[in-house]
């Protein structure tokens, strides 16, 4: 795809990552795709760059040791995205159907410059947004590739993640307490967890944070309106630390939404 999102800037580091990958791969290349907040449509200028490069068969030693440099060279653009980048290498008999195992790919964490073995990408949620909502750069459609993934397996793993996000919720971060990037991170999340597990789908953090305003008890409409507002520019508050009262009020809605998540 030439434009595959509206930014050229991003078009431009993605054009060069795809040529990369498929010069190292070779043969072994079978496509590569945008999934995360760029396929499901709400992606902006502060948004991961969420990919996912399909293979045909397991990555070589030579090969992991060429993208590590690839995607080394690709950090150091003279552009932001290119230190956004996110997203795994993954064998396409293993991309198949959802894995309950857990298996870790190769994978490229946002922010980071090195690939590790990961188990990051290896989820139902990325499976169904790949192959429902995914942006091709090159390769056969998505719906090729994924079998469809059922309703029980991504409700089973948004319990699983609410359980997960309540145990990380009031643990301290870089800021000392809760930072201005965790607080809001929370609340949405909570919000999409609990969208799934209504609706069987996956959507953004925006739309998932629309409908459970609106869906949820009033008592949280407030929290979840401030978190939708807090959207800009979420790497800069890392290290702000969050008023007392929103901490409070924040950790009462994660043990709101975690009792609602267990009764649906």
């Amino acid at each position: 795809m030439a434009n595959p999102t509206p930014f050229p800037d991003l078009n431009g580091v993605l054009a060069e990552m795809v040529a990369g990958a498929q010069t190292i791969l070779a043969a072994n290349f079978c496509g590569a795709y945008l999934q995360g907040s760029f396929a499901t449509g709400d992606a902006d200028v502060y948004s991961d760059v969420d990919f996912v490069v399909v293979t045909d068969d397991e990555l070589t030693e030579e090969q992991q040791a060429a993208l590590q440099e690839l995607h080394g060279r690709l950090y150091e653009l003279d552009v932001p995205w290119a230190q956004h980048l996110e997203g795994s290498y993954i064998p396409r008999d293993r991309l198949r159907r959802v894995d309950d195992s857990r298996a870790s790919y190769f994978y490229l964490d946002n922010g980071a410059r090195e690939l590790i073995w990961d188990s990051h990408c290896n989820t139902a949620v990325v499976r169904w947004t790949l192959r429902e909502q995914g942006v091709v750069l090159a390769g056969p459609d998505p719906k090729s590739l994924i079998d469809p993934v059922s309703a029980e397996h991504l409700r089973d793993e948004a319990l699983a993640a609410a359980r997960e996000y309540a145990e990380w919720a009031p643990g301290p971060t870089k800021a000392g307490g809760m930072s201005r990037w965790k607080q809001p991170y929370l609340v949405l999340t909570f919000c999409r967890i609990l969208h799934t597990l209504s609706h069987a789908t996956v959507v953004s953090k925006r739309e998932a944070g629309e409908w459970a305003r609106d869906a949820l008890d009033p008592e949280w409409a407030g929290l979840i309106q401030r978190a939708l507002d807090d959207r800009p520019d979420p790497w800069a508050r890392v290290y702000q630390p969050v008023d007392p009262e929103v901490v409070d009020r924040t950790l009462a809605f994660v043990e709101y939404a975690l009792a609602e998540s267990e009764a649906r």
